[in-house]
């Protein structure tokens, strides 16, 4: 990066930012972040699953940085510190996220499954492109393999000293996905938005109904006595928090039991087995 600066010591005030009176610091926008090219775009459309999952992690990695440098700035404007560099510093990382996220979109846009995921409201290039990376649908004959490998699976345990029995990544992936339902759920195409409310006014009855006392107990226990989720633990009751949770985890499931079920069918060429709760307990019904 290359940096022009004038009275340098007169117009900092120690925190290597510019005061507004005297504006020295100049950044050549010859040196901003190059844009991908139509033939590294046309690129991403043959990346490997490893290289996909890197790309992921990098975007979000990049997300945050560009959100701290983006708070940073804000911050410095209220107190009437404006500084150029760390401004900057927002604007590359914003380029840098959306040219990777152009990337992952030819990448899932090269992938049949990837158009079906990228048409849910809700589900972006990003997540999409994460999805097919984790994902190996010859590897998951149900929707419960995927639930397991998500980490989505409750009687699936991590005992201490033994191998994590999850894949971290596809779970703070899948998370990422329930706060995408929650936040597209007024959004009347967003079915699994629309899934997670109704779950939701479920849940809430159910714990105002006193049903779900064994497992507030039980939750309890394992809070601080002076937090706020306590006060509702302690009264028979699940705290909001923790039914809002509950319902993002349903729908989450539910997407991911579709999406077994389509991805299969178009790798197979016939409908998947049964999950083990319909197929032997008939404790559910199949989407329509």
């Amino acid at each position: 990066m290359r940096v022009e600066r004038a009275n340098e010591l007169e117009s900092t005030n120690g925190t290597g930012c510019n005061l507004l009176s005297q504006p020295t610091v100049i950044i050549q926008d010859k040196e901003n972040v190059k844009r991908l090219t139509k033939d590294i775009v046309k690129a991403a459309q043959t990346l490997t699953d490893d290289e996909a999952r890197y790309l992921v992690d990098y975007y979000y990695i990049t997300q945050e940085d560009r959100k701290r440098a983006d708070n940073q700035t804000h911050a410095l404007n209220e107190s009437e510190e404006p500084c150029l560099v760390v401004q900057w510093l927002a604007e590359q990382s914003s380029t840098l996220e959306n040219q990777v996220k152009r990337a992952l979109d030819a990448y899932t846009d090269a992938h049949p499954i990837g158009q079906w995921l990228k048409s849910i409201t809700g589900i972006g290039p990003v997540i999409a492109a994460g999805l097919l990376a984790h994902i190996d649908i010859s590897k998951a004959p149900t929707a419960g393999h995927i639930w397991r490998f998500a980490g989505l699976d409750p009687t699936s345990i991590w005992e201490k000293g033994k191998k994590r029995p999850h894949n971290a990544a596809l779970k703070t992936l899948c998370w990422k996905i329930g706060q995408s339902f929650m936040k597209f759920s007024n959004n009347e195409n967003c079915v699994y938005g629309q899934l997670y409310r109704q779950r939701k006014a479920f849940e809430q009855a159910n714990s105002d109904a006193g049903k779900l006392a064994a497992q507030a107990a039980a939750k309890a226990e394992k809070v601080g006595k002076n937090t706020e989720a306590y006060k509702h633990y302690s009264q028979g009751k699940l705290s909001p928090g923790h039914i809002d949770a509950r319902a993002r985890r349903y729908a989450v499931k539910q997407f991911l039991s579709d999406l077994h079920a389509y991805w299969y069918e178009q790798h197979y060429g016939e409908k998947p087995p049964l999950p083990y709760p319909i197929a032997i307990l008939g404790h559910a019904h199949l989407r329509q």
